[in-house]
């Protein structure tokens, strides 16, 4: 686990050739861009906790049938404060950090008040969103930070909370066909007023506005008030259908009581999260032609999800698909202390996750008896009619035990039929990539002995005619020292592999990136 886990990985930002073996499609042209953690110790200093690692970028750049690769780290605040002081004087969500520990006992009392509401670090370590031509690595906080996709270099640092009230924001966005990006992000800092906020940023700005950024036109489409003022939900993704934003407020909660006192306490942010099994997890759908919120009240039983696959609308229902597990054992697993040589054999997750449907009679009968399912679409889900009128939502379960899911990005917010994800089952980490029709239910596979996947990324053939018409690619971390890490090409529609890029460095395992067409992304000649 220590090749995997442990060890800070080198950076390569001059482009390495890779080995090709076997044939890649002639149309794969363009850089797959991912973003995840790579170093966790600095210094005599070491991060609590895997998802605390200093961002490490790398991209595969495919050219005429040639791959290359390179690797930067971010040159974030956060990795030139922590290089400097050669130790970790910026806290993560896991980890928490005392820049000074010489100061006298009022700078000490004046730190500690200072800290109430979180300085949040901008070491953008979990996905790249794209803004009309600029690309941005981010995090889970209210800073991004632009990159260059072909160089890998660090540029200017954005911060949401300049241009709307959030401190926090997911890392999973959507965009829309006009090439909007819609995220959310929670406020914790408005007046008592704890909200989840959804807004779009445009891809462009007036003419006349050259110099100005499209950050300056975010436009908030909705507020949500958070059902407890002290503790917002946690999320990690949302979900987007052709007229609706769906939002699960879960009971996996950030205590804000216990934040304010974290860096006084001496304990990490990552303490004030709760999960509490006795609460029920509601459903919000925000209508994005009014901006308002669906007035009924939807719920389901205590449940965490970090990812949204899909959502779609269908004869009055919204119909929508995540990974969710029982509770929040999975950030758990993640500590550096926990990914220990045994970890592979010993760790279990005590909730498998499972991609669940869930369908919401949004049109319904008003008349309908207490006590009956609301569903009229083929499905096991059910929405029962409770006496108060509210609508209690049970899922139907389409396979267990895959995480970080993909899809098909041009039937996003359609209905659709496949699922691209990796396969975990017990264990926290990946040993298979597969492919779920979530109509059938019918599976496929990839996997070979001491592989260890990433997320796969879809990219479709540009003159494709049905939904699994490309490739999927995926970064193999392999623990075998005698064998090299490879990017894998695997056409989607049979599964079989097409090609691989070998690469003679230690790759890291990532978490989420994206691919960039040669046309979106101006490729210098290598």
């Amino acid at each position: 686990m220590e090749i995997i886990f442990g060890r800070n990985k080198e950076e390569h930002p001059e482009p390495i050739k890779a080995k090709v073996q076997g044939q890649l499609p002639t149309w794969l042209q363009g850089i797959l861009l991912r973003n995840g953690p790579g170093m966790h110790t600095i210094g005599d200093t070491k991060y609590n906790h895997w998802f605390d690692g200093l961002a490490l970028l790398h991209s595969f750049t495919f050219k005429n049938g040639e791959v290359y690769y390179r690797s930067k780290y971010l040159r974030s605040d956060t990795y030139n404060s922590n290089i400097e002081a050669n130790r970790i004087v910026v806290s993560e969500f896991g980890t928490m950090a005392y820049p000074d520990p010489c100061k006298n006992i009022f700078a000490k009392a004046f730190s500690y008040l200072s800290h109430t509401i979180p300085e949040f670090t901008d070491n953008c370590l979990i996905n790249i969103m794209k803004t009309g031509d600029d690309f941005y690595a981010t995090g889970e906080t209210n800073f991004i930070r632009k990159i260059n996709p072909q160089t890998l270099q660090t540029l200017e640092k954005v911060d949401y909370s300049k241009y709307t009230v959030v401190n926090l924001a997911t890392s999973h966005p959507h965009y829309d066909s006009a090439g909007n990006v819609l995220n959310m992000g929670t406020s914790i800092v408005d007046k008592g007023k704890t909200k989840y906020v959804i807004f779009k940023i445009p891809p462009s700005v007036p003419e006349r506005e050259k110099k100005k950024s499209c950050f300056k036109h975010l436009e908030v489409l909705c507020s949500i008030h958070s059902r407890s003022l002290l503790h917002p939900s946690y999320y990690h993704s949302f979900g987007i259908t052709e007229n609706y934003i769906v939002f699960i407020e879960q009971p996996f909660k950030l205590d804000l009581v216990k934040l304010a006192t974290a860096y006084m306490r001496g304990v990490s942010w990552a303490s004030c999260l709760v999960f509490n099994k006795e609460e029920k997890t509601w459903f919000h759908f925000v209508d994005r032609r009014t901006k308002k919120e669906v007035s009924t009240k939807f719920y389901t039983d205590a449940l965490v999800v970090f990812h949204h696959v899909n959502a779609y609308e269908e004869d009055g229902h919204i119909v929508f698909d995540v990974i969710a597990y029982a509770d929040n054992s999975l950030y758990d697993m993640f500590y550096l202390k926990n990914l220990n040589k045994d970890f592979g054999e010993n760790t279990k997750l005590t909730s498998m996750p499972a991609c669940k449907r869930f369908v919401v009679p949004l049109q319904y009968d008003k008349d309908a008896e207490v006590g009956s399912n609301l569903v009229k679409l083929p499905s096991t889900a059910t929405a029962v009619k409770e006496k108060d009128g509210s609508i209690y939502c049970q899922p139907e379960t389409l396979y267990e035990g895959i995480e970080l899911p993909r899809i098909n990005y041009d039937y996003n917010g359609k209905k659709y039929k496949y699922v691209y994800a990796t396969e975990v089952k017990w264990s926290p980490v990946p040993t298979k990539i597969s492919k779920l029709n979530v109509q059938t239910k019918e599976m496929l596979h990839w996997e070979e002995d001491h592989c260890w996947p990433s997320e796969p990324v879809f990219v479709p053939n540009p003159d494709a005619k049905e939904e699994d018409d490309g490739v999927v690619l995926t970064c193999i971390v392999v623990s075998d020292p005698k064998k090299a890490p490879f990017l894998l090409v695997l056409d989607a529609k049979t599964f079989k592999e097409l090609g691989r890029a070998i690469i003679d460095v230690e790759l890291h395992l990532d978490l989420h990136g994206i691919f960039i067409p040669e046309k979106d992304s101006k490729t210098e000649t290598e």
